[in-house]
C-alpha cells in the first residue's frame, strides 16, 4: 500500500495523516479479543491506572501471535518505508487503553523528546502509528494533535512522574498555548480499523475518559534502521534493542489468523 502524493504532502505539512477503516471488522474483532485477554494477565509489561484499570500493554507483539502479525503488516510497514526511504524496525509496541469511566489523561508531549532523552535516538526518524481497536469519538479520550508543531524541533520539557501512573516528558501550558495559537487543534476520530500516522515531534495529548465507551488503540513506533537508538536507559520491552529490519507478512495474514481463531472457538 503506497501513499499518494497528496497524502505525503499532508503529512509533511501538517505532521499527521489518518487512513480510515484500513483494517477490516474481522481483523479488528480478533485483535480486540486478544487485547482483552492480554489485559487480564499479570506481567511487568502491563501497566495499570491508579484505579487498577489497564493503561498500556508493552511489547504485545512478542508474546501474542495476532499482535505479532500486526507488527509486521504491510499496510502499516510499506507507507512508513515510503516516507523514510529505508527499512524500519520496531522501536516500541504498546496497546493503550482508555477504560470506560476511569481512563486517565496523557499530558501534552512530544514522543521524540522521550526517545532522544531516554533512548539516545539520534533523529526524529521514527514514526508513530495508531490503529483504532474501538471507535474513537471526540468525547471518549480521543488523541488531540497540534498541526505543524512537528516543525518546532525538540521542545523543552519537564519529567512528570506524578500526574499519572506513567512517567512522561511533558510541555508547559505556555508552550502548548503558543503552538495552539499558531496551528490550532485536530482530533482524528473514526471507526475501529482506522490508522493514524503522526510525526515524532508532533505535540499531542488526550483527556480522560468518563464515558461508558472504552477506547483501545495500538501504538507502534517504527524507527528507520539507520536511526537506531544509541544509549538506551529503559527496559528492552519498552525501547527495543533488536534493530533487525521488519520483513512484512502477507496482507491476509491477520485475516487468516482470525479464521483460525473463529474455528477454534466453535
Amino acid at each position: 500500500m503506497k501513499l499518494t502524493d497528496a497524502q505525503v504532502k499532508q503529512f509533511e505539512d501538517e505532521g499527521w495523516l489518518f487512513l480510515p477503516e484500513l483494517f477490516t471488522a474481522d481483523e479488528i474483532a480478533v485483535l480486540n479479543a486478544e487485547a482483552e485477554q492480554i489485559y487480564k494477565q499479570e506481567r511487568e509489561e502491563i501497566w495499570r491506572e491508579k484505579s487498577g484499570a489497564p493503561r498500556t500493554a508493552f511489547a504485545a507483539h512478542l508474546y501474542n501471535e495476532a499482535f505479532g502479525i500486526l507488527g509486521r503488516h504491510p499496510r502499516m510497514i510499506t507507507p512508513i518505508e515510503q516516507l523514510f526511504g529505508e527499512q524500519v524496525y520496531m522501536h516500541q509496541f504498546k496497546i493503550n487503553a482508555k477504560a470506560k469511566f476511569s481512563g486517565d489523561v496523557w499530558q501534552w508531549h512530544q514522543d521524540y523528546g522521550t526517545w532522544a532523552r531516554d533512548d539516545g535516538m539520534p533523529e526524529p526518524r521514527a514514526m508513530n502509528i495508531s490503529i483504532f481497536l474501538d471507535e474513537v469519538f471526540p468525547y471518549n479520550g480521543a488523541l488531540m494533535l497540534i498541526p505543524k508543531s512537528h516543525k518546532e524541533g525538540v521542545l523543552a520539557a519537564g519529567h512528570d512522574k506524578a500526574t499519572t501512573s506513567y512517567p512522561l516528558w511533558t510541555l508547559d501550558e505556555a508552550t502548548v498555548q503558543r503552538l495552539y495559537d499558531q496551528g490550532g487543534l485536530v482530533v482524528p476520530t473514526g471507526k475501529a480499523g482506522g490508522m493514524l500516522l503522526f510525526h515524532g515531534n508532533l505535540v499531542h495529548g488526550s483527556a480522560g475518559n468518563i464515558t461508558p465507551l472504552p477506547r483501545k488503540i495500538v501504538y507502534l513506533t517504527l524507527n528507520a534502521v539507520s536511526n537506531h537508538i544509541r544509549k538506551p536507559t529503559r527496559k528492552e520491552w519498552i525501547a527495543h534493542q533488536d534493530f533487525t529490519p521488519i520483513m512484512p507478512c502477507a496482507d491476509d495474514a491477520l485475516l487468516q489468523f482470525a479464521k483460525r481463531y473463529k474455528q477454534a472457538a466453535e
